[in-house]
């Protein structure tokens, strides 16, 4: 076949064009996977972009990264009051501004030019505008593939891209920040540290005069120094606590850890096991320690340790003083010493501190103290050890004999989690005594202090008995006179009662004991309905059915019964709509009792009466003032507990006492010095003003499904003790408001008696002030005002 010139045949055509359609198609492969390369190059670029930083990537002022939790921003920022820059560190989620790590602290950029990147060396480097390095984390040697990230820890690592290797970190190189996973460490043989700097000032991060970190004598403890003298420490370490840091055991034991690798290096660690609960530690310019923590994003709680009381400060009251900041005076000698200079003392001048009364014998207990009587100790107890102190691992017996075989053993003391601590130098520093907690310090003293301390305690108990047996004395003669001037008065009082007005005698329902003893089947322990402030309650049912409670007086209840009998003929015929009424009332012998009408699971207006405030005031007074109080403390209102004046509203009051006591499972009257409040009125209102009013329910209710109710029945209660019978709101609204009739409640005003005890220490602003306890709660009362 001839072909002419541009023409092919068939077969030659076919395959061309086959030729043509593969290399189209490898074409278009190569192509497309050129570009996923590239988009996997962006992506994975892109996925790194907001927690890490890699060359010749940088991050200007304006920009910043974030760690893969989103917790914690790395990026340029000034300080309050501040127009200089700085990169630091601080949290994502939180209020505050203040950084946490901040790299250039002692050398600020004065313009917004600077950016962080990493130079040519593999170093993380801060850059002015100039280009010039501001800071830089100085690792040596020459690596430029590396990269910076942010972890979620809060800790800024700098790592070689082809493997995990940490070149250098943050958590190493801190600024005044102590945060959880994050390690405080020195190691006693290489003489490396970690430790956290103060700021010069809230303003300016430079590196301040206070530091944080710990120190090794011979027990491992965490210390505050001002430059380079020592300003605090914690005491030493007890496998769980520091035993110099007081209630440690309930503020700070959560995944607190002191370890020692046993070849010199001990690091001190915390982490919370709330993951949800962001929590770190700031030593502050002034050297105090403030704790940053929040719950689940919520708002920010700053709490200032006390680690810097007065007492805390190191060697306040100077050689073998200690400090107690309960004592006035706070600073004392240890038992065996005196003031070396008593004038500086008494201008509260301790630096001086203390020296011994005695000089000590130091005779061995192997010689027998044949040349005299040998040394001995004094206990201290609840003690923070001095500083400086020696360690061994013998047993508390152990200890002590080979403290009083040592001569130069001036001090002892045994903790289990420690083992045995002793001083031989010269003197003893920084002791402190707390209201709990601590160790028995036992302090070694001459054999003449010793005998002087038995003077002093047989002294002691040879007073004590003279006191107990002349009050014991007192007390019968007291006995005996007063049964005998009650067995005289009763036939006075009889007497008395005969002569009442016999129209009111007419009037008086009077029951017979032996008609109420069968009633309440002579009393029985099964029928009491409760105890009130003059006596138990019983429930009873009369020969016609009817059911009643029954009042028995209690023989210590201090009423008369001339005063007994006018309250039951004026209360029977009391008709009030908060009362139950009284059906009558029975006088024999000693016995007296009165008899109400019984209300079992009926109107709320039932509920309100008091089996405690039998009241005297007319029948047609809808309030009245009473010279004589009487009733059961604790739920008594002010204006009546105060100034006899009673009211409907003082219903009111006892029945919000009442529902608060209901809501929170706790006694109104039940309430001590340590739980901050003297009642539960006010706690509550303590409660409700940070907030917290979960912190006072019953645990049996606090997860109940009625979580609304519930707080709308302390919010009633709360407007219920309301100072001020004014305020308070009257029954039918309190029933309303129980019952969501009324959706919109007041806001309660300070309840009665939530004013702080007045101590013996404190000083009245006015001359002429008495301190009442009315309530369980001490009030004071200014005379004349």
């Amino acid at each position: 076949m001839i072909l002419l010139p541009g023409h092919q045949s068939s077969a030659s055509f076919s395959r061309t064009r086959a030729t043509s359609r593969v290399m189209g198609l490898d074409r278009t492969i190569n192509y497309l996977s050129y570009f996923l390369v590239l988009l996997s190059s962006f992506c994975l670029e892109l996925g790194h972009a907001t927690d890490t930083i890699a060359a010749p990537n940088f991050i200007k002022d304006s920009e910043t990264i974030i760690s893969n939790d989103g917790e914690f921003i790395l990026g340029f920022f000034s300080p309050a009051n501040s127009t200089y820059r700085y990169v630091g560190i601080w949290y994502a989620k939180l209020s505050t501004t203040h950084a946490i790590w901040v790299a250039n602290r002692n050398k600020p950029l004065k313009t917004t030019s600077g950016i962080l990147t990493i130079s040519e060396d593999g170093n993380l480097v801060v850059l002015d505008g100039e280009k010039n390095i501001i800071w830089s984390s100085n690792v040596t040697g020459s690596v430029s593939n590396r990269s910076a990230q942010l972890l979620d820890s809060g800790n800024l690592v700098l790592h070689e891209n082809t493997n995990t290797s940490i070149m250098w970190e943050s958590f190493q190189h801190p600024s005044d920040s102590f945060l959880p996973k994050m390690k405080m460490s020195t190691n006693i043989v290489t003489g490396e540290k970690v430790q956290f700097t103060s700021w010069k000032s809230q303003s300016d991060p430079a590196v301040g005069t206070f530091s944080l970190g710990i120190s090794v004598f011979n027990l491992p403890e965490i210390y505050i120094w001002n430059g380079s003298s020592p300003y605090w420490r914690s005491g030493p370490w007890d496998g769980q606590i520091f035993i110099g840091v007081p209630n440690m055991n309930s503020r700070y034991l959560n995944g607190f850890n002191l370890i020692d690798d046993k070849e010199g290096s001990f690091s001190f660690i915390f982490e919370f096991s709330n993951k949800s609960l962001l929590a770190h530690y700031v030593l502050t310019a002034q050297g105090n320690v403030l704790v940053y923590s929040t719950i689940n994003g919520k708002d920010l709680v700053v709490w200032r340790s006390s680690l810097m009381s007065e007492c805390n400060v190191y060697g306040k009251c100077g050689a073998y003083g200690y400090c107690n900041l309960k004592n006035k005076p706070i600073c004392s000698c240890l038992e065996g010493f005196e003031p070396k200079n008593i004038e500086e003392w008494k201008r509260e001048d301790w630096t001086s501190g203390c020296v011994r009364r005695k000089p000590l014998q130091c005779l061995k207990v192997s010689t027998g103290g044949k040349e005299g009587k040998k040394d001995g100790f004094l206990k201290v107890k609840m003690m923070k050890t001095p500083s400086l102190a020696n360690w061994s691992s013998a047993s508390e017996d152990e200890c002590r004999y080979w403290c009083l075989e040592n001569c130069s053993c001036i001090a002892y003391a045994y903790e289990s989690g420690i083992g045995c601590m002793s001083w031989t130098r010269e003197y003893l520093i920084d002791s402190q005594q707390f209201s709990s907690g601590g160790v028995d310090l036992y302090i070694r003293v001459a054999s003449s202090e010793l005998d002087k301390k038995e003077e002093v305690k047989v002294n002691v108990i040879v007073t004590v008995l003279v006191i107990g047996i002349v009050l014991i004395v007192a007390v019968c003669t007291l006995f005996l006179c007063r049964r005998r001037a009650k067995r005289k008065g009763f036939q006075g009082e009889e007497n008395l009662v005969d002569n009442m007005n016999q129209d009111k005698l007419q009037e008086l329902p009077i029951f017979s004991l032996e008609e109420l003893a069968s009633a309440t089947n002579n009393f029985h322990q099964s029928n009491k309905l409760g105890q009130g402030g003059f006596g138990p309650v019983y429930k009873g049912k009369l020969l016609d059915g009817q059911e009643i409670a029954v009042k028995r007086l209690a023989k210590s209840s201090g009423q008369g019964l001339a005063e007994f009998m006018n309250e039951v003929v004026v209360i029977s015929k009391l008709q009030h709509r908060n009362l139950v009424r009284l059906l009558g009332g029975c006088v024999e012998g000693e016995e007296k009792l009165l008899v109400y009408e019984y209300m079992p699971n009926k109107s709320l207006d039932a509920f309100l009466f008091d089996f405690g405030m039998a009241r005297i005031f007319g029948g047609n007074e809808d309030q009245a003032n009473t010279e004589r109080i009487v009733g059961t403390y604790g739920y008594m209102s002010p204006e009546y507990a105060m100034e006899g004046r009673f009211s409907e509203k003082s219903d009111v009051f006892s029945f919000g006492v009442l529902l608060l006591e209901i809501v929170s499972g706790r006694k109104n009257t039940h309430f001590y010095h340590d739980e901050g409040t003297m009642s539960l009125v006010g706690l509550a209102w303590k409660m409700w003003n940070i907030d917290n009013l979960a912190a006072l329910l019953d645990p049996k209710i606090s997860r109940s499904k009625f979580g609304k109710e519930i707080l709308r029945c302390i919010h009633v209660g709360l407007l219920c003790v309301q100072e001020f019978a004014k305020d308070r709101p009257t029954v039918s609204i309190v029933i309303s408001m129980l019952k969501s009739e009324i959706v919109d409640l007041p806001y309660p005003r300070q309840p009665g008696f939530t004013v702080n005890q007045i101590t013996s220490e404190s000083e009245s602003s006015y001359p002429n002030q008495k301190v009442c306890s009315i309530n369980n709660v001490t009030v004071s009362m200014v005379l004349g005002r």
